[in-house]
């Protein structure tokens, strides 16, 4: 009753509209009755009677006037048009019947399969993080069903993770095996400003018909507007809250978060917002935050989200200051390297660089020397690796790089691994274990 008396109070009683002023590049200027509009709210413009409706959202006020920007193109937007208020903040209706579909960043089905059913409670899509107060703590670790991460980088549910990466190394195949492998109920994936041939193919061969049936996927390709992929991981995050608040344990995936910041930028460049750090704008670091922490544990007795970010990282700078902001922010990052890819190990994770921050309480205290040692074997030929390679390190000289040398290639086909293969938690630490030929204690 509470969200029925909710949704009665937020429905408009009368037709409230402005008129278009001012059109400037994708912001548009409505006057009008601005003590109605609030920043969040959603009006649509009205260009004629035969054609459809321009959605936009209050993004600011300027002089009096609301500034908006569009969810479509603007074409037809002409000055004087109606813009009607429909509704004061954006909100969605999810329900379990949404399992198995494809959405746009409006909760509107692309998916050619009907109609969604309408949820009975609705979700607004910039809700608050549970409070830090009565969140639970993370779970058990989460088996992702990826050697690499399973042994080095183990992950726990409720955690955040994020996956850094330059453009080409291979993400987008880490999150498609993440998808298909990871051990949970329910998966929320969101396709944030995503190449527009790949959606197909993820969800029919990535994904398939099992890993779709238990998902939910929102999209929004790199030709729709700035607004529709900021909407996007809003969404992917207000449905992973519907999900966790049934008790499930979800999976939330988001690609990338990197398209979420430059959507944000491009938002506040357009209403005046001064550039800061390399053109970013100030909100943009105050919307990651406020994003991200809606991820992780419920509240006590709830359930909880796992989060998986992809973070896009410019020029192989992994110090740029969307990534720099993001791993602040997120319990562990996943590093990804270009020069691994080249020598064709894949995923091409750096395990070194790599951290877990719930990592020494998650892993059986039998396995972590074995863990120590194979880091330690890794490092030691990281460091060795220019002299081993010009020939300039003589075998017998140290009885630890000699070990580093002999165990190098074992532990590098250990940690490739195909897209369609899957390794449990278990099996990975004995395989690693037994490649060590060291006996868990």
């Amino acid at each position: 009753m509470k969200a029925l008396f909710s949704e009665i109070d937020s429905l408009m009683t009368t037709k409230i509209y402005g008129r278009v002023v001012a059109v400037q590049g994708l912001l548009v200027e409505v006057a009008g009755p601005i003590h109605e509009m609030s920043v969040g709210s959603l009006l649509m413009i009205e260009i004629g009677e035969d054609q459809p409706k321009v959605p936009a959202e209050v993004v600011g006020f300027r002089d009096n006037h609301a500034l908006c920007m569009p969810f479509s193109g603007l074409e037809g937007v002409r000055m004087g048009c109606k813009a009607v208020i429909h509704a004061r903040e954006s909100v969605v209706h999810p329900s379990d019947a949404w399992l198995g579909r494809v959405i746009n960043a409006m909760g509107e089905p692309i998916d050619g399969k009907g109609e969604l059913p309408r949820g009975e409670a609705p979700r607004w899509m910039r809700a608050a993080p549970p409070p830090a107060s009565e969140r639970a703590r993370v779970g058990p670790p989460l088996d992702l069903g990826v050697r690499a991460l399973n042994t080095f980088v183990t992950c726990c549910q409720g955690q955040r993770m994020g996956i850094f990466a330059g453009s080409g190394v291979g993400k987008s195949v880490l999150m498609s095996m993440l998808a298909r492998n990871t051990d949970c109920d329910i998966s929320v994936i969101g396709l944030i400003g995503e190449r527009g041939r790949e959606v197909q193919e993820f969800i029919e061969d990535d994904l398939g018909e099992e890993g779709l049936a238990r998902s939910v996927v929102v999209v929004a390709t790199s030709d729709e507007s700035v607004l529709m992929r900021r909407q996007a991981a809003y969404l992917t995050m207000t449905m992973a809250e519907h999900f966790r608040d049934e008790g499930q344990n979800v999976l939330c995936m988001m690609d990338s978060i990197t398209r979420f910041a430059m959507a944000q930028r491009e938002i506040g460049l357009s209403i005046g917002e001064p550039p800061t750090s390399k053109g970013y704008t100030p909100t943009v670091f105050t919307e990651l935050p406020r994003l991200l922490e809606r991820a992780g544990p419920g509240l006590v007795g709830k359930g909880s989200i796992t989060g998986l970010f992809t973070v896009l990282v410019e020029g192989d700078n992994h110090n740029e200051p969307v990534a720099d902001a993001v791993r602040g922010i997120l319990d562990g990052h996943v590093v990804m390297e270009r020069s691994i890819a080249e020598r064709g190990r894949y995923p091409a994770i750096n395990v070194l660089k790599s951290v877990s921050r719930t990592m020494p309480r998650c892993v059986p205290e039998e396995y972590q020397p074995i863990l120590r040692k194979a880091k330690q074997l890794l490092s030691t030929y990281t460091d060795m690796e220019e002299l081993i390679r010009l020939g300039a390190y003589r075998k017998g000289s140290d009885a630890t790089v000699d070990e580093a040398i002999s165990r190098f290639e074992p532990i590098e086909t250990f940690l490739n691994q195909r897209k369609g293969e899957a390794t449990s938690l278990s099996e990975g630490y004995l395989q690693l274990a037994n490649l060590l030929e060291m006996t868990p204690s």
